[in-house]
């Protein structure tokens, strides 16, 4: 991946972004009063590459003049009976969609969930899984906005809502 919205180059992450990508999503979370959770929910953000890369996921940064604005990720969902999700076989979780402070309300939250789906699609999975929390009202508001229908089944313990949307293969 590699792209450009506006100002900003959407690309793949690279190891040496750990920490610049570790450091938007503990500062977004604190805005809203979340905890970073670097030994259970944010752990991936860590381990991206056995996370997302050696799942079959992706996890991309968003740079603006060569710093490190946001992230946004997804990676197939686990099936079978083992699996802590059981969403089905052609399901993903699209997770950690945080941007800075200084670079929101832009319209780039809208294009990287575009972009995502778009990347979801072309990989042939049907439906895409999101967990959230109701302070993070921007976040709410473009899933609801963006077809994204209330389910059941959050797994995240700082997240009190989960939407899915099943999609057209013709997107």
């Amino acid at each position: 991946m590699h792209e450009q919205y506006r100002n900003y180059t959407i690309r793949s992450w690279q190891p040496e972004d750990r920490q610049a990508a570790a450091e938007v999503i503990k500062t977004a979370l604190a805005e809203y009063g979340l905890g970073w959770e670097p030994d259970g929910a944010d752990r991936d953000v860590l381990e991206v590459e056995r996370c997302y890369v050696d799942r079959g996921g992706e996890f991309w940064v968003i740079e603006l003049q060569g710093q490190i604005v946001g992230t946004s990720a997804y990676y197939p969902c686990l099936v079978g009976a083992s699996a802590p999700d059981n969403r089905g076989e052609k399901a993903v979780e699209i997770r950690k969609m945080y941007l800075s402070r200084h670079v929101r309300g832009q319209g780039l939250g809208t294009y990287l969930l575009g972009a995502l789906e778009q990347a979801i699609v072309d990989r042939g999975y049907q439906e895409i899984w999101i967990e959230t929390a109701s302070i993070l009202t921007a976040a709410v508001k473009l899933y609801e906005e963006s077809g994204y229908q209330p389910a059941t089944g959050v797994e995240t313990p700082r997240c009190d809502r989960v939407y899915v949307k099943v999609l057209s293969l013709d997107c």
